[in-house]
């Protein structure tokens, strides 16, 4: 049972672009309402729907993570991404900075990714919240994303994949614009992740379709 929660409803939250394209979304933000202790989970609940913070219709690139960072400093609502004051980036940030030097040359100067919302890219994790002391995430959440995953797929935004709870939703995307690997965690980047180049791979994509490239460093 969640504790007692004096801030507004979960639905109240996303982004009434979002509760359009995806009409089973109020029944099922009610049951996670009553299922999750909101206090005792991250990100805070202000934030958990940040990655929607934005159009449908013009996310032209979505990244499928996994859970969120598991503590209060570095989980803020967009998958991989902290802010800007944080000195101690994640291990998979900095592993998805190694790869961006690879791959395109540079990197961004911080470990927030905010900017990259502003160009269309969507940083989603598959799990919105994680509760602290289980370190779990409630599962209604998987079939949240997967919704959300449906539609981005129809509207014909590339995919990027990473991690295998991530990739149980490149089903959703054609085939030309799904870019899969595994995660850039430490256990798992040097098993395929590294050298993976889904920066450049992207752009392709997006330019064979005559559609803005992204720039991933904003530098």
């Amino acid at each position: 049972m969640r504790a007692h929660d004096s801030l507004p409803a979960l639905n109240q939250y996303l982004d009434p672009r979002w509760r359009d394209v995806l009409p089973s979304s109020v029944d099922l933000l009610e049951k996670l309402e009553n299922k999750i202790d909101f206090s005792a989970c991250v990100p805070g609940k202000e934030v958990i729907f940040k990655a929607f913070d934005c159009d449908p219709k013009k996310v032209s690139v979505v990244i499928f993570g996994q859970d969120p960072y598991p503590n209060e400093e570095h989980a803020m609502g967009l998958a991989f991404s902290v802010r800007k004051d944080v000195k101690k980036i994640p291990q998979s940030l900095r592993n998805i900075y190694t790869e961006m030097l690879s791959d395109i040359g540079s990197a961004p100067i911080n470990g927030d990714l905010s900017f990259l919302s502003d160009q269309g890219v969507m940083l989603l994790n598959r799990g919105l919240t994680l509760d602290l002391k289980s370190k779990k995430v409630e599962p209604l959440w998987y079939q949240f994303t997967e919704e959300v995953a449906q539609v981005l797929g129809k509207l014909g935004a590339v995919g990027i994949f990473w991690g295998n709870q991530a990739q149980e939703l490149a089903k959703y995307f054609p085939e030309k614009k799904r870019i899969i690997s595994v995660h850039p965690s430490p256990l798992s980047a040097y098993k395929g992740f590294f050298g993976s180049k889904p920066f450049s791979a992207v752009n392709e994509i997006l330019s064979s379709e005559n559609k803005r490239m992204i720039n991933w460093t904003k530098q």
